[in-house]
């Protein structure tokens, strides 16, 4: 909301500097040319109003196109064919529109200098007393070999009447209108085109420097996010509670099994490793992680045994796709202390990891029901949002809710391609 603000306020202060430069100039250097008569000076100021509004609906109607394809994430050929075409384009319809819609509201400068000049023409006709001859076939006379004192006297008056106002009359008699600035079309397409450019030139300029500038502070932040999810995530593993828990369940296995009590070590090692380690990288391959997970279930199947049942759903396809580390880590986790260990009976944690509609989707279910609202100042919760949401610049999401009647279901849907 308070960017279109911003965007508003600029488009609109813009193009009013415009409109207030070119009065500036108008009045200081062209007073009598277009402020007078009072019906010039109304047609001018109408006219030039006409403008300022197709400038901004010009524009606006451009950006709004940029928007649309997402210009930003074209590559820079792209950019600049786009640059120029755009260039073109809304330069011809801030040309062409306000020239017809001053005709259209009969509010057209030119129209009305047109009509002028032909009055002038008219006027002309009886000051050189040639109103009402056919002066206007001087050149047939010329070629005609008549020289006469008249003939020379009716082809100074064509020149003269032309000369001054662009009309003059054509062989019928019919009067005929001559634009003097031949140059005036191109100079003022031009023109138009060159504000177009500056326009868009400093629209994507703009762009480009909020994009990097936003860029940064992404980073920062996840780089934030990244170290307070080592130190949570760290505390987490380190609790007593569940150092406290591996250990008794390590303890009993010496005797009873002293190879299951080995990998039981390696298994909480790994985990630990794998906190220690998280700041170091923004992504892992997806099997990896699944590692992980694999070792931290294991840890908690001993001290649960049955009543911790898992089931894992990969596609293998997916298996070297990154993912944040940890993420899943954290989502089965959360399933185990908030669903499984709260059951008298157990539970249920199923994995799923698959790609669909060109995105990969982590999906995590557990045994249990979501009671009343969802905390969302959770720290599982909010750094997977927040994850998410710098690691894919707003183009993942993060989905927790009940399914099943009796399950929850935690599911993270990222770009396969970003």
């Amino acid at each position: 909301m308070k960017l279109n603000i911003r965007y508003w306020i600029c488009q609109i202060s813009g193009w009013s500097g415009w409109f207030m430069i070119n009065l500036f100039f108008v009045y200081l250097f062209a007073h009598d040319m277009y402020l007078k008569p009072p019906e010039k000076s109304r047609i001018f100021l109408t006219d030039l109003f006409i403008e300022f509004v197709w400038a901004i609906l010009a524009t606006h109607l451009l950006r709004l196109v940029l928007k649309k394809i997402q210009w930003m994430r074209l590559p820079s050929k792209k950019i600049i064919m786009l640059f120029i075409l755009g260039v073109c384009l809304t330069g011809l319809l801030s040309y062409y529109g306000p020239k017809t819609t001053a005709n259209l509201t009969n509010n057209s400068l030119i129209e009305y200098e047109k009509k002028e000049a032909r009055k002038t023409a008219i006027n002309r006709e009886q000051q050189l007393n040639v109103a009402g001859t056919d002066y206007y076939l001087s050149n047939t006379k010329l070629q005609s070999q008549d020289t006469s004192k008249n003939a020379l006297n009716y082809a100074a008056a064509v020149l003269s009447i032309k000369k001054s106002t662009g009309w003059y009359r054509n062989n019928k008699g019919e009067w005929q209108y001559e634009e003097q600035r031949k140059g005036r079309f191109w100079w003022e397409i031009i023109f138009t085109f060159i504000l177009v450019a500056l326009w868009l030139l400093l629209y994507m300029v703009w762009h480009f420097v909020e994009k990097n500038r936003n860029d940064q502070v992404d980073r920062l932040t996840l780089e934030k996010t990244v170290k307070e999810l080592e130190v949570k995530t760290i505390k987490s593993h380190i609790n007593p509670h569940f150092i406290f828990n591996s250990l008794n369940s390590i303890r009993a296995l010496v005797d009873e099994n002293p190879q299951r009590a080995r990998k039981a070590i390696t298994e909480l090692s790994n985990i630990l490793r794998s906190s220690m380690q998280v700041e170091k990288m923004e992504t892992v391959p997806l099997h990896k992680e699944l590692d992980i997970v694999k070792d931290y279930l294991a840890l908690e199947q001993m001290r649960f045994e049955e009543r911790l049942k898992v089931e894992l759903k990969i596609d293998e396809d997916t298996l070297n796709q990154p993912v944040p580390p940890m993420m899943l880590q954290t989502l089965v986790e959360n399933a185990i202390k908030h669903g499984i260990s709260k059951s008298i009976n157990g539970g249920y944690v199923k994995i799923c990891s698959d790609f669909t509609n060109n995105n990969h989707e982590l999906v995590v279910q557990n045994s249990g029901q979501l009671n009343g609202e969802l905390n969302g100042d959770g720290f599982g919760i909010k750094s997977t949002q927040d994850r998410l949401r710098f690691l894919y610049h707003g183009k993942a999401r993060f989905e927790i809710k009940n399914v099943n009647g009796n399950m929850v279901e935690s599911k993270i849907i990222m770009p396969v391609n970003y």
